[in-house]
């Protein structure tokens, strides 16, 4: 099962609350609720997702589970049990798979199609194999999941054009923009989107890029990417050089507010002045912009080079702005504190602007993606309906061959040297078992998995032995979108 909040029936507000502490969700499910055998958790920009492994039919423990989701979130993150009560939907069985399949895809996502999304997915069941809340089944509705994603990148225009909340942000930004080749930008983080905000700006011609990273990674980081990096000391005096500033960075708390940007702007008119002053020998000299500088004559007892030079801070100057900064918030919770509007010329873009404007789905490739997540978790559910009488067909089995073998033993004891009875021993067991093992498919994929365990029991004495929770790694394909 799984309970859901995102963009479509919650506010951004809240997503941002439920991204904190979500990361210990999946141990409290797991830990505190005996009916919960596993639990993975799906947080990312605008969606909150648990994936709720049930070890009793969903029907009798469904409305147990969601309770206990709500009070889990409600426990890590805050808010009040009965506010998730009210937006949480719950998706069970097939459609839970379904669910998690569209959203793999990108098919539930602001940007439909985007690439991030299926990395994002992938990360979050690494995070529960990590903390120990995966099981065999949650392992294998992340590896459909994966690949039907695949599926549709392959067979459909989504995720063909490079769809992202990073370009839907940067296309919003393009009315803004005369010559993307002139902007100097800064971007903080060094995640996965800020891997995905660089392609996307270098795609539009930027070449000016430098990194910020309050982990302090930004020299790795700036290394691997070949670009300029900075640390603390001078973050505010860059804010106030570039024209452009992108975050997209975990770090808890504003990293960007409208004190650091107007410290920012500070130091570099104080920089200008100096420059100005030190070309004069003059001991101050007032800020002028090449917004209201106006086309001076030569000035009298200057010399030339001073001349050159107060003209040159003149034009370069970026305080005030001749034009508007865009700072683009990617983070969430939010790395920019919204005050920065109140700073004269700034221009902000977070989440909550890129989802009023995303672009509405294409309909046709839509409808052909969500046919083949529907066929797929169609397929998903059979395949487990199947899967769940693996362990009694294997018990079956075994105990037919155990007391074929016992016989073929005895009839070599008795001097069959040509093993002819052995041979027809074991070919009588494979046609035995053949109908028995048809049936448990049958059966399984109508939901009667107990009319054949019983019959075992009852017939034979077998017990059915749980089947083992197997971990696969999952492939790696989605590293293009992981990387962005």
């Amino acid at each position: 099962m799984c309970v859901t909040a995102s963009h479509k029936n919650a506010t951004f507000d809240l997503l941002e609350r439920l991204s904190v502490g979500a990361e210990g969700v999946a141990a409290r499910l797991v830990e505190h609720h005996e009916c919960v055998s596993g639990a993975v958790v799906v947080a990312t920009c605008n969606r909150f997702e648990a994936y709720i492994d049930l070890d009793e039919p969903v029907t009798a423990a469904a409305s147990v589970a969601f309770e206990a989701a709500a009070e889990a979130v409600s426990e890590t993150t805050g808010i009040p049990a009965e506010q998730l009560r009210e937006v949480f939907d719950l998706s069970v069985g097939t459609a839970a798979a379904e669910h998690l399949f569209a959203v793999s895809a990108g098919l539930e996502s602001v940007v439909v199609g985007e690439g991030e999304i299926a990395g994002q997915v992938r990360r979050s069941l690494e995070a529960a194999r990590a903390g120990g809340t995966t099981s065999s089944e949650l392992e294998r509705l992340f590896q459909r999941a994966s690949q039907t994603s695949r599926g549709i990148k392959n067979r459909t225009p989504l995720g063909r054009a490079g769809r992202s909340i990073v370009r839907l942000a940067l296309d919003l930004a393009e009315s803004r923009i005369d010559d993307w080749a002139t902007q100097r930008v800064l971007l903080v983080g060094t995640g996965a989107y800020a891997g995905a905000s660089l392609a996307a700006l270098r795609d539009r011609g930027v070449t000016d890029v430098l990194v910020y990273s309050p982990s302090g990674r930004a020299e790795k980081f700036a290394r691997s990417h070949e670009i300029g990096w900075i640390g603390h000391d001078d973050l505010a005096r860059t804010t106030g050089e570039v024209d452009i500033i992108v975050t997209c960075t975990t770090a808890e708390g504003h990293v960007v507010d409208a004190e650091l940007l107007r410290a920012g702007r500070t130091a570099v008119a104080a920089d200008h002045r100096a420059r100005a002053a030190a070309a004069t020998d003059a001991p101050t000299l007032s800020l002028v912009t090449a917004a209201d500088a106006p086309a001076a004559p030569e000035p009298t007892g200057v010399s030339a080079l001073a001349h050159d030079v107060i003209t040159e801070a003149a034009a370069e100057c970026p305080v005030p702005h001749a034009s508007a900064q865009l700072v683009i918030d990617l983070g969430l919770p939010r790395n920019v504190d919204p005050d920065v509007s109140t700073v004269a010329g700034v221009v902000l873009l977070d989440l909550e602007t890129i989802r009023i404007h995303a672009p509405l789905e294409e309909l046709q490739a839509t409808e052909v993606a969500r046919s083949i997540v529907s066929r797929a978790a169609q397929k998903f559910a059979a395949v487990g309906e199947e899967r769940s009488l693996e362990p009694a067909v294997v018990a079956l089995r075994s105990h037919v061959h155990a007391l074929v073998e016992a016989e073929v033993a005895r009839a070599t004891a008795r001097g069959d040297d040509d093993g002819s009875t052995a041979r027809a021993l074991r070919h009588l067991a494979g046609v035995l078992l053949h109908e028995p093992t048809v049936r448990a498919r049958n059966l399984a994929r109508n939901g009667e998995q107990a009319a054949y365990t019983t019959a075992l029991q009852t017939l034979f004495g077998i017990e059915v032995p749980q089947a083992p929770a197997v971990v696969a790694p999952l492939a790696d394909a989605d590293s293009a979108a992981s990387a962005s």
